[in-house]
């Protein structure tokens, strides 16, 4: 517990005391951001606020966890470390694109295929790896079976070794892209990732410390509840590392928050949805996230019913503009109004993921009803 306590606030005191010092980095640079020509209008006006902000709160997230490590005497685990690897994989890509951008001067950087390749690229190294270490009980950090509250009966490996293996490697492509991918489209408005990030991820720190409460082999574990417990490896460093990103996070929107004095950039979004599917990987909980990250879901899927319908009516729209943030902004909500009632609709997502999970120990461990 006092792990997770020093990298929320050690990441935290970073971002907080130092994105200023990365602001006027920034600047000298000539990093910043350009705003799309069909957006709201009252966008045009932060066209030129730097960008890749990601790079403050990745740093800070990294420098949380292992001076938390350190202080606490744990040796990092092979959990945090994949979980670090899926974050700093995908911000460089992030990195790349915005660099592109800023560069280029235009909106475009990396194409929609280069993204999605070395996003597949991070997420399949992560696998394989995770396929292959196991703790003292034998329990792998990468588990080859479907989960949603935990483990299921559908194991990829009852095809055989081979192409067990490349099912586990798509199916975990599939969670990392969309996930990040739908991180990155709901960074369109100050803050608005960042806050919805912070739940999601604040999310896998209590399921983490949780299951760590209820691992079986453990024995602090009552055996009123043995049935009801989790095999995960390494639960109580998966909360560390969420508590540090999250403390990150929280200094970071002091300055994201509008009117935003920088923007985190593809190099930030496409970081969390790295880190958030990582965990949700771990955690043996890949369907839940579509519960806990229900905003992302809500936000990338008004895109989609918007192109389809767009293709299939020869032109017409559902909404004045997507993803749907910017509807509500073209309808004349305030900027600010739009990002805390999204903020709010995070927050019932992820209490609601958070009560389903509990509810599903309370069935299995027998403790319903009692």
């Amino acid at each position: 517990m006092i792990g997770i306590l020093l990298a929320g606030a050690i990441g935290l005191a970073f971002t907080l005391l130092l994105t200023p010092v990365f602001i006027k980095g920034f600047n000298r640079l000539r990093w910043g951001q350009y705003i799309r020509e069909d957006g709201p209008k009252e966008h045009f006006a932060k066209r030129g606020t730097p960008t890749m902000g990601g790079i403050v709160f990745v740093i800070g997230s990294i420098f949380a966890y292992f001076v938390a490590c350190l202080l606490t005497q744990e040796a990092p685990t092979a959990a945090g470390l994949l979980v670090i690897l899926m974050f700093l994989g995908h911000a460089l890509i992030g990195f790349i694109d915005d660099f592109l951008k800023v560069r280029k001067h235009q909106s475009l950087g990396l194409g929609g295929w280069q993204k999605i390749a070395g996003q597949i690229v991070v997420a399949a190294l992560f696998a394989l790896i995770g396929l292959q270490v196991v703790n003292d009980h034998g329990v792998p950090v990468v588990s080859s079976a479907i989960s949603v509250f935990r483990d299921t009966d559908i194991d990829f490996m009852q095809l055989g070794l081979v192409v067990g293996t490349l099912a586990v490697v798509i199916w975990i492509v599939l969670v990392t892209t969309s996930t990040s991918n739908a991180v990155n489209v709901t960074d369109g408005l100050d803050g608005l990732a960042t806050g919805a990030s912070i739940f999601a991820i604040g999310s896998y720190g209590v399921i983490g410390y949780w299951q760590f409460n209820q691992l079986c082999h453990s024995e602090r574990l009552s055996q009123q509840v043995a049935q009801g417990c989790y095999d995960v490896y390494a639960p109580l460093d998966m909360a560390m590392v969420a508590a540090a990103i999250v403390g990150s996070l929280a200094g970071f929107l002091w300055w994201n928050t509008s009117p935003a004095k920088l923007f985190m950039g593809d190099t930030g979004s496409l970081a969390l949805g790295g880190a958030l599917a990582a965990m949700a990987i771990i955690t043996r909980t890949e369907l839940l996230l579509v519960v806990i990250a229900g905003l992302f879901v809500l936000d990338t899927g008004s895109v989609i019913v918007q192109r389809l319908y767009f293709k299939l009516t020869g032109g017409k729209r559902i909404f004045l503009m997507s993803p749907i943030h910017h509807h509500y902004e073209l309808k004349g909500w305030a900027e600010q109004t739009v990002v805390v009632r999204f903020w709010i609709v995070g927050v019932l997502f992820a209490i609601t993921g958070l009560a389903l999970f509990y509810s599903e120990w309370s069935f299995a461990s027998g403790m319903f009803g009692q």
